[in-house]
């Protein structure tokens, strides 16, 4: 998407970018504090449904007062297969499908399919926005199409207040509490501006905004999720590591009728577990994956180049699987050595992972504290690539996370994460002769491998 008509701010953190663009490096989407998008885009806010007309009357309520331009403004309810009549206004747009049990997901995508807005913006029916909601989630998507914003989702209780009543006036003195964690994270996280691999975490589904252009990209709502929750964060996931700039927007506030998710009755242990383990193989990073069972997907993927000695090989895969135990080796020859291990594989180009290792000599990792800091971090801040040298300066790869190569991919040019050259600590190349005793036996010195 093309932002609509502002150049936004120059510097370090965020310019003028391929085809007239907006891009900014690593997660700052503080490079466009203060600024507005002139003109404003058209804004669709798909608004997803299942039986609570009453609910369904107040958000929509809500919507038809914001202080939005009405002309750019698109809603659409997207009903999960109510039964009966769904009651909209002529300017709404209504798209249904069927009952087939909960299709949360499946909805929302429908609801995107019947929309032509620049920016989309998500609510759930029973979560009513303040009048500014609209202005203020669409902000960001609107100057930068990586954003992936969250608004601020707070607790009423609406019982016997008749939908009509502004929502503001309905939620005053019939607050209720908002989820300690979450709010706790947005202060830690400085809404977002210090995002990390697991920040899907707090992206919540009923109030959440895209461009359409990234929303198309990534691909919409997975639609395998037919139960409650888990499908915003896997989103979420797919977009960051597509290289989205994650944001929470406290001033687009939205009113959920009722408790928060912890408070609500069928909210026990037994459907925590079934979220957690419907995402654990979807979002393979370390603190939602597995720790010791392999997840579908691998989070490092090292891809060795050329010819090397059977010994160089195996001493570098060991000392590889010991810091690394889930990782993928992919060789160009596997040595007989390796031929059984089930993370050796050949090599090949179409490789896909949180960071991917690319080297053509072997190395040996004896300190794995350093380069497994390095590589859990690699992508979430400022810096997307590595070059690692050793300590004489002689090449150990580069290293590159998936977010800094989608965002090359978008942009034409690498400028939308930082590339660092930086000495290697604990890991260094292999001579073509290690001692492999030495190696098996614990007792080698850095002088028995380089």
């Amino acid at each position: 998407m093309t932002a609509p008509g502002s150049a936004g701010r120059q510097g370090s953190a965020g310019r003028q970018g391929f085809a007239g663009r907006q891009w900014v490096v690593g997660n700052r989407w503080d490079s466009f504090d203060g600024i507005q998008p002139d003109p404003l885009p058209r804004v669709s806010v798909i608004v997803s449904h299942y039986d609570q007309p009453a609910e369904l009357a107040r958000t929509l309520h809500a919507l038809a007062a914001q202080d939005y331009p009405p002309q750019l403004l698109e809603v659409i309810v997207a009903d999960d297969g109510s039964p009966g009549e769904v009651e909209v206004p002529d300017d709404v747009i209504l798209v249904r499908q069927d009952d087939q049990g909960f299709r949360l997901a499946a909805v929302r995508n429908l609801g995107v399919r019947a929309s032509t807005g620049e920016v989309l913006c998500f609510l759930d029916a029973d979560t009513s926005p303040e009048p500014g909601y609209v202005r203020a989630l669409s902000r960001l998507p609107a100057l930068l199409p990586e954003a992936v914003v969250a608004g601020r989702r707070r607790h009423a209780d609406f019982s016997g207040i008749p939908p009509e009543v502004p929502v503001t006036e309905a939620a005053a003195g019939r607050e209720l509490p908002e989820p300690v964690w979450l709010a706790e994270e947005y202060v830690r996280s400085r809404a977002l501006l210090d995002a990390d691999d697991r920040s899907y975490r707090f992206v919540i589904g009923a109030v959440i905004g895209c461009s359409r252009s990234l929303f198309d990209e990534v691909g919409g709502f997975d639609e395998t999720f037919t139960s409650y929750g888990g499908e915003d964060w896997e989103w979420a996931h797919r977009m960051w590591q597509a290289g989205a700039v994650f944001a929470h927007v406290p001033d687009a506030v939205a009113w959920h009728d009722g408790p928060e998710w912890a408070d609500r009755e069928g909210s026990g242990m037994d459907r925590a577990n079934a979220q957690t383990l419907r995402m654990q193989s979807s979002i393979p990073v370390p603190g939602s994956s597995p720790r010791a069972l392999w997840p579908g997907a691998a989070d490092l993927v090292v891809r060795m180049r050329g010819e090397h000695s059977p010994a160089a090989l195996f001493v570098m895969a060991d000392s590889l699987f010991a810091a690394f135990p889930r990782a993928r080796l992919l060789l160009d020859d596997i040595p007989a050595a390796l031929d059984e291990d089930p993370r050796v594989a050949p090599a090949r180009d179409d490789v896909d992972a949180r960071v991917v290792w690319e080297m053509s000599r072997p190395v040996v990792v004896l300190d794995a504290t350093w380069i497994v800091d390095l590589v859990h971090g690699l992508g979430t801040g400022d810096v997307g690539t590595v070059q690692l040298v050793d300590d004489d300066g002689s090449s150990l790869g580069s290293l590159r996370a998936r977010r800094a190569a989608r965002r090359a991919e978008r942009w034409g040019h690498e400028d939308g994460f930082r590339t660092r050259r930086m000495t290697a600590v604990g890991t260094h190349a292999l001579r073509p002769d290690p001692r492999v005793e030495a190696w098996v036996g614990g007792w080698g010195g850095v002088e028995s491998f380089r």
